[in-house]
């Protein structure tokens, strides 16, 4: 072996040695050792947005290290959705997630943008909020009933908006029409904020709302509460019928939920890090007084509920999405 093969030899093992000692560094670094990006789906000043920071707040302080809030609002989750499988599968890039992008959106398109089930691993669902069903102040409208006299008044019946097409809100309030059997248009606006000044403005007569956005504006008498969309009435909104009460069907008793996911292929005891964490939160007095002021309850769960949730609410929206003709 000459000098120059003995050098270029010699460069090889201290090369090879090197990787060996970053790949076992890498193996042996407790998770996690940098800081972590939460990919929230809505924009700032949204419920589920203010429950992704409260989430992030806690975990950070008991993670040790620091959670920073990105927000990728935009098509229904899609554009939150493809950044998240675009980043490494390590646990420092994890994303908030509702009813819309896991039982939804997915089945919006005839072109599948992503797979609930196989795309994503699922960590805890963080919490749980109602959904309310309510009328403009303007429309005469005072209570669930009250929405067939006005559809059957007016030229092309009840006009109704959302969030956008695909929401919750779009979908719920269609089925709400439905089940009445009126006549009714959608009116997609670009967030929940622009939907609910229209409503309060009087160009649309109802419309589905999230618990936090409902409650200072029912207090305030700005909008007409008609129905809350759970199985049994909530403190918050005691006075407020639920739709099972309304219509007699479990159908549409679908409180709103948050859950907290990671890319596929995560390791598992990276996820268990972070589910044992949120439930240290759940215990914590602080986080439920601050989720509470949101119009949120905490979940204690585990991994398998994601997929439970998102299986029950999947068999009530498909169909809807089938029978509205959404899918495009």
């Amino acid at each position: 072996m000459n000098h120059q093969t003995r050098l270029t030899a010699g460069k090889l093992l201290g090369c090879a040695l090197a990787l060996h000692a970053a790949i076992a560094s890498a193996q042996t670094t407790p998770y996690p050792s940098r800081l972590i990006q939460l990919i929230a789906q809505q924009p700032p000043g949204s419920q589920s947005e203010a429950i992704s920071r409260v989430w992030a707040d806690c975990a950070s302080r008991e993670l040790g290290q620091p959670i920073v809030t990105l927000n990728k609002p935009g098509a229904n989750g899609v554009l939150a959705t493809n950044f998240l499988k675009s980043q490494p599968a390590d646990g420092y890039n994890v994303m908030t997630v509702g009813m819309s992008q896991m039982t939804i959106t997915p089945y919006i398109y005839k072109q599948l943008p992503y797979n609930p089930q196989k795309d994503f691993a699922g960590i805890t669902v963080l919490s749980t909020s109602p959904l309310l069903l309510v009328a403009s102040v303007s429309s005469g409208i005072k209570q669930y009933s009250d929405i067939a006299t006005a559809a059957k008044k007016a030229a092309g019946g009840i006009d109704f908006g959302s969030p956008g097409k695909g929401s919750p809100a779009h979908l719920l309030t269609a089925g709400v029409a439905q089940q009445l059997k009126v006549e009714s248009t959608h009116v997609p606006f670009v967030g929940e904020g622009a939907a609910v000044t229209a409503l309060m403005g009087g160009q649309i007569q109802i419309m589905t709302v999230t618990s936090g956005t409902a409650a200072p504006l029912i207090k305030d008498g700005r909008m007409i509460p008609l129905a809350i969309y759970t199985e049994t009435r909530d403190k918050a909104f005691p006075q407020v019928p639920t739709i099972l009460e309304l219509t007699g069907s479990k159908e549409m008793a679908l409180p709103g939920w948050l859950a907290l996911v990671a890319k596929a292929g995560t390791p598992p005891d990276v996820l268990k890090r972070l589910g044992d964490v949120t439930a240290k939160c759940v215990a914590s007095e602080a986080y439920n007084t601050r989720m509470e002021a949101i119009n949120a309850v905490p979940v204690k769960s585990s991994p398998a509920d994601v997929k439970l949730w998102t299986d029950r609410y999947t068999a009530v929206f498909k169909p809807l999405i089938e029978r509205l003709d959404l899918a495009e």
